[in-house]
């Protein structure tokens, strides 16, 4: 049996596969078992931002490899890997955030801070977006996409409330005394690319205070520099201070790492034993994100990005013009952007038709097909998958 049968016989199978095995990646391309290369507008989901096989990054992992992966005890014990990551990411940071505390997943990362919002207030509701989504855990799910996708796992939680994304008067009406959090994207990824205005995020963080709830802003997909800033809510006007931040996916470039910073009020709050975990940091994972960030900085990628996504946005727009009613909007902020398409069958069959012509792209709730290329993108690269795509929806059947 081949890669695909094998796993089609023994592996549980919890989304619709493309048949494609792919076995090694180098920049923003990759290649399957039988050779193929494809050049990759996914980025694992927004992960690799590096690009596939950065020298940076396996230098960091064969150093700190051969020096510890996991500490003894993990949480127990301290780390000058995870401290030289604290250091760093200190500086990147809004203010008002002091402490960080590492996780493996985004989905971890969100499920603990709802966690220690309803522990710190003493309250229960979680009030988040319509369209959001912020992982498959029990926590995650019960405040991910809305009611129609907790219930098919969940006991109904009548306290959470979902409102409309973008809508300040809908938030305003949500969150009461009985909130303890509104947990939010600054644009929604799984929603579609999702860009509120401006001023949206300090609207939400104002309703907060005012009510007495927290503030847990998501940056896991818009984080470290995808959206043309280090952090998307770098863009908000006026700035915003959340009280609780999630990161991942682009924080270790691949590597499995998840991050949240708090206040020191919240961390004031915080009492030994209210949260843990067996990796917690660990010395690999944390070499990795301090190599990622590094290069982030160094190479100003974050402006790069912003660069790169106006000229994207700008041909995906001259798209729209060639292909009237199969393209119906073209969102995006840096390097995070979408086309939103007449139909879900429409982009399943344009997303079939790239990856038969060596592009992968990643189809998305909505009608939306996401672009998350590589921060490192090369115009040629750029220009690459827009002859593919262009190709791609022409041949497609229908509307």
């Amino acid at each position: 049996m081949n890669t695909i049968e094998i796993e089609d016989r023994l592996g549980i199978t919890f989304c619709n596969r493309q048949a494609i095995a792919i076995e090694r990646g180098e920049g923003s391309y990759v290649w399957d078992e039988n050779g193929d290369r494809y050049l990759d507008f996914t980025s694992g989901w927004g992960v690799t931002c590096l690009g596939h096989s950065h020298p940076k990054i396996t230098e960091a992992i064969y150093k700190q490899a051969q020096k510890i992966i996991q500490n003894p005890n993990s949480g127990f014990t301290y780390s000058p890997s995870r401290a030289k990551l604290l250091t760093i990411l200190k500086d990147l940071l809004p203010a008002q955030l002091e402490k960080v505390y590492f996780a493996s997943s985004g989905a971890e990362a969100n499920d603990a801070a709802i966690k220690l919002a309803r522990k710190i207030t003493g309250k229960v509701k979680i009030v988040s977006t319509l369209g959001s989504f912020h992982g498959r855990t029990f926590n995650t799910l019960s405040v991910s996409v809305g009611r129609e996708n907790t219930e098919q796992f969940l006991p109904a939680l009548l306290e959470n409330e979902f409102v409309a994304f973008g809508d300040v008067a809908a938030m305003r009406s949500a969150v009461d005394d009985k909130t303890a959090a509104v947990i939010i994207e600054p644009i929604q990824g799984e929603g579609g690319v999702r860009i509120p205005l401006a001023s949206y995020l300090s609207c939400v963080a104002q309703i907060c205070r005012q009510r007495g709830a927290l503030l847990i802003v998501d940056e896991i997909q818009t984080g470290f520099g995808r959206t043309g800033t280090f952090f998307a809510l770098e863009q908000s006007e006026p700035a915003v201070a959340p009280d609780i931040l999630t990161m991942g996916k682009g924080i270790a470039g691949g590597f499995p790492l998840a991050a949240f910073a708090v206040t020191e009020r919240i961390n004031a709050r915080i009492q030994k034993g209210d949260h843990g975990g067996t990796y917690c940091g660990n010395p690999l994972g944390c070499a990795v994100a301090t190599a990622v960030v590094s290069e982030l900085i160094q190479q100003n990628l974050p402006h790069r990005a912003r660069q790169f996504g106006k000229t994207l946005l700008g041909r995906l727009a001259q798209l729209k013009q060639i292909h009237p009613g199969k393209i119906i909007d073209v969102r995006g902020k840096g390097l995070l952007c979408a086309l939103e398409l007449a139909s879900d069958e429409l982009v399943q069959c344009v997303t079939r038709n790239c990856l038969k012509q060596g592009l992968l792209i990643t189809p998305t709730r909505n009608s939306v097909v996401r672009l998350i290329p590589s921060l490192l993108l090369s115009e040629s690269e750029l220009e690459e998958a827009l002859r593919i795509l262009d190709k791609s929806i022409a041949a497609a059947v229908g509307n």
